[in-house]
């Protein structure tokens, strides 16, 4: 059973493992409540899976050590995984879904482990790995349905409630559960008036479809840009743990992931990837009820791919009303471009791209216009369209 002796326990093992993640105020990302972020982001490998990986390992016996350990990961707990094996002298090999960030694969590799790449998603690389275990007989670290994990995971509870005792709501993104079972679990014995909420991705929503049929559900599918959090079907511990400690899991959307991502870097200067800033999403856009209360957002991890963070803003920009397109049809003759730009310099848009294009529909003489703008939200989006159509401008 998971206990909070295990869980204190598993914190004075990782003191010599894990760096410190101190909470930080983050006042300027939501005005209806206290916020404060425990930047995991900031962890050794950039995600918390680090501790349960590594109390994990701790606790294996030398037979075990002896032979290797296996593991399956959509990068985290990969990269804790082989971190925590190297520390140990062990060897490790890591089965990652074929989708999984480059950058994710390549630090594994740096932090020592063996990288087999599977089709598939987490579900198929946990399949994988459970073969080669079996024909190798090596010892399986399991990312989130161990109890072992779930302790080391529970570490962030505790260091929330040392360094916050007066936490009203703590908030977690969840994929197998392993963050906030270990998490609620802490808490919980600690003070069982904190709420603990979840956050799961509209798009793996397996936790969430579990808890409503009560049992464990398997998704056909899954898809998001939190990576960290798409899984299929729930652990069997992660579910019974949830169950009894959770007070509610909520879903948000890749937009609202997307938007959180964007704020996180320009109010807090601090890179989340998408399941780190599940929880901050689901303040934000109001899925929890923590007006006025003093909260506690875990951004668990920051390790999202470069390549897609230029995407993953742009996104989060067109959610937030701060980027948009006009189409506008035009009579194809002199001083219409400048009609149209005056309008848009007068109410403070910027002109990021604009696309001139004769139209294949409508008047012969007729034009399409297709200005991209930098707006300052929907407000400022409507101000400007609104003063294109009274100006005569025809807006597609």
């Amino acid at each position: 059973m998971l206990t909070l002796d295990k869980i204190y326990h598993a914190s004075k093992v990782l003191k010599d493992v894990i760096h410190p993640t101190t909470i930080v105020r983050a006042s300027a990302i939501d005005a209806d409540c206290d916020l404060y972020l425990k930047p995991e982001c900031l962890q050794l490998t950039g995600s918390f899976k680090l501790r349960g990986s590594g109390y994990k390992i701790s606790q294996l016996t030398d037979e075990e050590k002896e032979r290797g350990v296996i593991a399956c990961s959509a990068g985290n707990h990969a990269q804790g995984v082989a971190l925590a094996a190297t520390k140990y002298g062990i060897k490790s090999l890591i089965c990652l879904p074929d989708g999984a960030p480059i950058s994710k694969v390549e630090a594994t590799k740096a932090f020592g482990a063996e990288v087999c790449m599977v089709p598939g998603v987490y579900d198929d690389a946990y399949a994988e790995a459970c073969r080669l275990r079996d024909e190798h007989n090596y010892t399986f670290i399991h990312p989130f349905d161990d109890e072992n994990v779930i302790a080391g995971q529970g570490t962030i509870g505790l260091e929330i409630m040392n360094e916050m005792n007066d936490v009203d709501a703590v908030i977690c993104a969840v994929g197998g559960g392993g963050l906030i079972s270990g998490v609620a679990c802490a808490i919980k014995h600690l003070n069982p008036n904190v709420k603990v909420y979840g956050v799961q991705a509209e798009g793996a929503p397996s936790m969430v479809k579990s808890l409503k049929e009560g049992k464990i559900t398997a998704l056909d599918k899954v898809g998001t840009i939190a990576d960290g959090i798409q899984v299929k079907e729930p652990g069997t511990l992660t579910f019974e743990y949830v169950q009894k400690y959770v007070d509610d899991i909520v879903t948000v959307s890749d937009d609202e992931i997307s938007t959180a991502i964007l704020t996180l870097i320009e109010k807090q200067k601090m890179v989340a990837e998408g399941a780190g800033a599940a929880p901050v999403a689901a303040v934000m856009f109001g899925k929890v009820p923590v007006k006025g209360k003093k909260v506690v957002c875990v951004v668990s991890g920051g390790n999202i791919d470069v390549t897609i963070l230029n995407r993953v803003i742009k996104r989060g920009l067109i959610t937030a009303g701060r980027q948009q397109t006009l189409c506008i049809q035009l009579d194809d003759k002199p001083g219409q471009l400048l009609g149209v730009s005056k309008i848009i310099a007068e109410h403070g848009g910027n002109v990021i791209s604009i696309h001139h294009e004769r139209a294949s529909e409508g008047e012969i003489t007729d034009c399409i216009l297709r200005i991209v703008l930098e707006t300052k939200n929907f407000d400022h989006v409507r101000e400007i369209s609104n003063s294109l159509k009274n100006a005569g401008f025809r807006l597609v």
